[in-house]
């Protein structure tokens, strides 16, 4: 029996099981990079132990690092959680070599099941439908996708639609593959517009036992991400429903599978047919619809089957579970990532709801590693009743700090499309991925409460009036700027986004309180570390709670508030009365659109460039992003260097204007004046 078991992995999905391992009485050993000091899952687990380090290469990616933390720490079995190296046949056997119990399929399993390439010809074989590759790409099979071999996540995966973009999208994908990876291989497929993705969970013992536990729709999806997952699947009919059940099984049984994994599938409903995907050879991310809807643990039949017990049979299916994945992620700026402190983090309770998280009020969000922060997940009778659910969870929600999509999330989850089950992978792509700012009176709840906090911090006159004045010659005016991105340090510019007018709010305070033109202000009161301002406009009052951060008083320093209401959330930036010249962006500066990590420079001091020619290359969360010239000029300042960490908002380069060519000299009688047109 296993007594101790070490997670090989991080935040959320550390967290889940170490859950189950108290339930079952299981002692558990976290392993955390330096980042990830501070976060909740190492406070959880019974012992801990540091890999010396930041990025992954140096720490989660390190088999023989976690090998041996699993030998210090006394630890006699291994799960590896999803990511990282829980699909790596060679960490598998390191830990069997070990002597250690791993908790997942054989090592053999993985290997097959890890190519694509690989994997889709065993399917084959027993009678699996794939998508067949064309031996030589003609414009007749566009589109196509290119997709990598050894991985998934979207990671070296992309669309082609033009035959000549080909060897391009191929010389793309390997680099992202080999980044993300460690392996370039790559292979090329149909790609069916408008599909389904759908997949099959299954769980198999070491005595050839495999129980299927349903299936998920995965099929909204950003950029081949998945961010909406629910089971059953809506829509699917159920000859078709029972079929993939026993591909699944005939998959799994093939490889002779043990431990829980998923076997994934494209469905194309105009023409219910169903197309093998890849088998992802671990726990799903999204394994908690499946737990709520069956009754089911699903880490606790991974450690049940570790140990050598036969699968159960399943349960059966009741309701329906809808799950969203809340990422650290700017929608308006192409889902770039964030990172910063996550200065607010709550999500409030409701009947049915699940909420596995990684991070807390407080936790950083660092730029090294995947940035979901959350699966929140709703279990109801019935489908719709689950994404009303989940949908006013997460618009409740307070997140301060770190950008991320959740009014995205909460839009899909009420858009009428998807509540009458018409999705496809295509279904985000038609949907504007940042919804419109909420309509309401954030701006004067936020301007009302630092003047609260103002009066609070006195130390002298506290019988004096807000903002009293003698005589009362104009009003009081506080201006903010909307802040249209997430993760900027305190005193850091924003990343580059389209800008938002500045906010001004005029107010007056005396006796009798204050006064708002078209308001009334009902009340303001302290709440917790922040303030409750209650405001009345057309005799409806509406509740804004409003928290303030900023560092400390510290000089130079941002002044951000938070606004929640039931009309949505708004951050807001107070505009100081005097700005410091040195914190103006330079004219022409290329901002980081995101954290980062620069992986090329194409440009060096001095060098002309045309409009949309590539400055660089960033890598966030294993994607490249290309940050190109905004107008042609020339590069007269590049503050960066290949290797070179980046924050959002950072400076990388400026692009100024080309000067005038010295040969062609001006005409001292300025521009000729137009001729005249003449008859004929």
């Amino acid at each position: 029996m296993i007594t101790r078991l070490l997670v090989a992995n991080r935040a959320e999905i550390a967290s889940r099981v170490f859950r189950t391992c108290r339930d079952l009485g299981i002692q558990t050993v976290a392993v955390h990079s330096d980042a990830d000091a501070a976060l909740p899952y190492v406070r959880q687990a019974d012992l801990a132990v540091r890999l010396a380090g930041w990025s992954p290469a140096e720490t989660y990616l390190d088999a023989g690092l976690l090998v041996d933390a699993a030998r210090r720490s006394g630890a006699d079995a291994v799960h590896p959680g999803y990511g990282f190296l829980s699909e790596s046949a060679a960490f598998a056997r390191a830990v069997v070599d070990a002597g250690l119990t791993w908790v997942g399929p054989l090592p053999e399993t993985i290997e097959v099941m890890g190519s694509k390439v690989r994997a889709k010809k065993l399917v084959d074989a027993v009678g699996v439908p794939v998508l067949e590759a064309p031996e030589q790409a003609s414009a007749d099979h566009l589109p196509l996708i290119v997709k990598a071999s050894a991985g998934g996540g979207g990671r070296g995966m992309r669309v082609v639609r033009d035959l000549d973009r080909l060897d391009d999208e191929l010389a793309a994908a390997r680099a992202e593959a080999e980044s993300a990876f460690g392996d370039g291989t790559v292979f090329v497929e149909p790609y069916v517009e408008h599909a389904r993705h759908v997949e099959v969970q299954v769980v198999g013992d070491r005595h050839g036992g495999v129980v299927v536990l349903g299936e998920r729709d995965c099929s909204l999806q950003r950029r081949h991400q998945k961010v909406v997952e629910e089971t059953p699947a809506p829509r699917l009919p159920q000859a078709t429903r029972s079929a993939l059940h026993e591909a699944a099984r005939s998959v799994a049984a093939a490889v002779y599978y043990v431990g829980a994994g998923t076997v994934e599938f494209l469905y194309d409903a105009a023409a219910d047919r169903f197309y093998f995907l890849e088998m992802n050879t671990r726990l799903q991310v999204e394994h908690a619809v499946t737990e709520l809807v069956h009754g089911v643990d699903l880490v606790a039949l991974q450690l049940w089957v570790a140990e050598g017990a036969r699968v159960p049979v399943d349960p059966g299916v009741s309701g329906h579970a809808v799950e969203a994945r809340l990422y650290a992620e700017d929608p308006a700026a192409g889902h770039a990532p964030t990172s910063g402190v996550l200065t607010t983090f709550e999500i409030p309770g409701a009947p049915g709801l699940r909420v596995d998280a990684g991070y807390e009020s407080g936790s950083e969000v660092s730029t090294f590693y995947d940035g979901m922060l959350a699966k929140v997940v709703a279990h109801a009778p019935t489908r719709e009743q689950a994404a009303r659910t989940l949908a006013g969870a997460l618009a409740r929600a307070r997140i301060h700090g770190v950008l991320t999509n959740r009014d995205e999330l909460v839009a899909a989850l009420r858009d009428p499309g998807f509540l009458a089950g018409e999705v496809t992978t295509a279904f985000l792509d038609t949907r504007p991925a940042a919804p419109a700012p909420p309509r309401g009176d954030h701006a004067v709840a936020a301007a009302l409460a630092l003047s609260e906090r103002d009066r609070a911090r006195r130390v002298v006159q506290h019988g004096i009036p807000v903002a009293w004045r003698n005589v009362v010659s104009q009003p009081q005016r506080t201006s903010f700027q909307p802040l249209l991105t997430g993760g900027s340090a305190p005193g850091r510019t924003p990343a580059r986004r389209p800008a938002e007018a500045p906010v001004g709010v005029e107010w007056a305070g005396g006796r009798d309180g204050y006064a708002v033109p078209g308001l009334s202000v009902l009340s303001t009161c302290a709440l917790g570390a922040g303030w409750r301002i209650v405001l009345e406009r057309d005799g409806v009052a509406t509740a804004y709670t409003v928290a303030i951060t900023d560092a400390s008083g510290a000089a130079g320093a941002d002044t951000d508030v938070h606004v929640d209401c039931p009309a949505g959330y708004v951050a807001l930036r107070l505009v100081p009365t005097f700005v410091d010249p040195q914190a103006a962006v330079p004219s022409g500066g290329l901002l980081a659109p995101m954290p980062g990590l620069v992986v090329g420079v194409a440009v060096e001091p001095g060098q002309s460039v045309e409009a949309g020619q590539p400055v660089l290359v960033l890598e966030a969360m294993k994607m490249q992003h290309t940050v190109t010239a905004p107008a042609a000029g020339v590069v007269t300042r590049l503050d960066v260097g290949a290797g070179g960490q980046v924050a959002a908002g950072d400076v990388l380069a400026v692009v100024s204007p080309a000067p005038a060519d010295p040969a062609v000299p001006a005409d001292p009688a300025g521009p000729a004046e137009p001729q005249q047109p003449h008859d004929e």
